[in-house]
């Protein structure tokens, strides 16, 4: 079980990063920029994995294979969602379906309401730092999960040698 008794999550996490990027990986711009699953233009967010290989399937849902960064961190963080909790899914509305609707990204180009950014809004007003979600990328098995999120004062990038800092 990733989370801890609190609710929290404490553990590796990981991020594949488009190389515009990588000298900031603690910004969520991207995801701001353009938005996402779980969050809606404007919103910083960081998308994350729980392991490497789920990290680089999430990056690289939509065309080829681009140009990657993949950034490792500590994260010490709380209180984390739970989405594999029905019960807790189903008193806000939504179901495992609904959270994998391959169709939030075009109803966001289409300027129409995306339920799972909607989600997201509920559970940031709740104040919840973040989202444990299975992971809805081509290959990902029910095992495969992320953490999503909104707040990170608890998330430490893992570049002993500050590798970051020089590209």
């Amino acid at each position: 079980m990733p989370l801890t008794e609190e609710g929290g999550y404490r553990g590796p996490l990981y991020r594949a990063l488009n190389p515009v990027y990588a000298r900031m990986p603690l910004l969520g711009a991207g995801a701001e920029r353009y938005g996402g699953r779980f969050n809606a233009r404007g919103t910083p967010t960081l998308y994350t994995a729980l392991d490497p290989a789920g990290a680089l399937r999430e990056a690289h849902q939509v065309g080829s294979l681009q140009p990657t960064i993949l950034v490792s961190y500590e994260a010490d963080l709380a209180p984390i969602f739970d989405s594999r909790d029905a019960g807790s899914l189903a008193k806000r509305g939504l179901s495992s379906d609904a959270l994998a609707d391959p169709a939030w990204r075009q109803k966001m180009l289409d300027g129409a309401p995306v339920p799972t950014q909607n989600f997201a809004v509920g559970l940031i007003a709740e104040g919840y730092a973040g989202l444990l979600i299975r992971s809805f990328a081509r290959g990902a098995s029910a095992r495969d999960l992320n953490l999503v999120l909104w707040r990170w004062p608890g998330l430490t990038v893992i570049d002993d040698e500050d590798r970051l800092s020089r590209m």
